[in-house]
């Protein structure tokens, strides 16, 4: 496993063509800044937690990202696909975590994995978490599978020439009354906090092909039920 704070010529090399214009924009910080900030007038600390974003290659469908479908029946975030991470442990780091966190979810071999970027933090309301997003390249494909059900209800690879076309984009309605990127990825619908980052990544990769941005649907009522059911629950340990 390595880690690329400064994009050395060794980390350089050893990474496809495709991802090195996303590790460079990682490098430098530009258009991969924080899209949610947390508000300086909330009291505590926020919860800190990390996700991976992992990049991978299949030989028929070309680059892909792993997700994970949440279970309906976790406090935060039910049902959402999500990149795959929780919560950081004390002692830890994000990079620690994001690992830890994708072999519990998915049984991927941490060893497989090399990190090539570490993204400024990103807040989450109203779970107020603090989430350090790492990226990762997939250089040793491990089999994947939900280890646990209670947390995870499917694992998946995601082509990236799925998510970049222009017919599975939209934006969506959330409950605040805005409107943010969304992805339609076969039976998922990737929204929120997920897809804001995903669709920032995207760009700064060089991947994103126009799409009709004025394109807004209001979230399915399942997915609707589950977000204020979530928005509504108790703080806890819950991922």
């Amino acid at each position: 496993m390595s880690v690329a704070p400064d994009m050395g010529t060794q980390i350089a090399d050893s990474l496809p063509d495709w991802l090195l214009p996303l590790a460079q924009a990682a490098e430098s910080g530009k258009g991969l800044g924080p899209r949610f900030k947390r508000p300086a007038d909330l009291d505590g600390e926020p919860r800190r937690s990390a996700v991976l974003i992992l990049f991978g290659e299949d030989p028929e469908n070309g680059p892909d990202v792993l997700f994970v479908e949440r279970s309906k029946t976790l406090r935060n975030h039910p049902g959402q696909p999500a990149f795959p991470g929780g919560q950081v442990d004390p002692g830890e780091g994000p990079v620690a975590t994001a690992l830890r966190e994708a072999n519990e979810e998915t049984d991927l071999d941490p060893d497989g994995v090399q990190v090539f970027g570490i993204l400024p933090d990103q807040y989450i309301f109203p779970s107020d978490f603090l989430v350090t997003p790492v990226l990762g390249w997939w250089r040793v494909p491990s089999p994947v599978r939900v280890r646990d059900p209670r947390e995870v209800a499917s694992v998946c690879r995601i082509p990236v020439r799925d998510l970049v076309d222009p017919a599975n984009r939209l934006r969506v309605g959330n409950p605040s009354g805005n409107s943010s990127p969304a992805f339609e990825a076969g039976s998922l619908l990737i929204w929120g906090f997920t897809a804001a980052l995903l669709d920032g990544v995207l760009k700064a990769g060089g991947w994103e092909k126009p799409w009709d941005t004025e394109r807004v649907e209001p979230l399915p009522q399942e997915v609707l039920a589950l977000a204020v059911r979530s928005r509504g629950a108790p703080g806890g340990e819950d991922k």
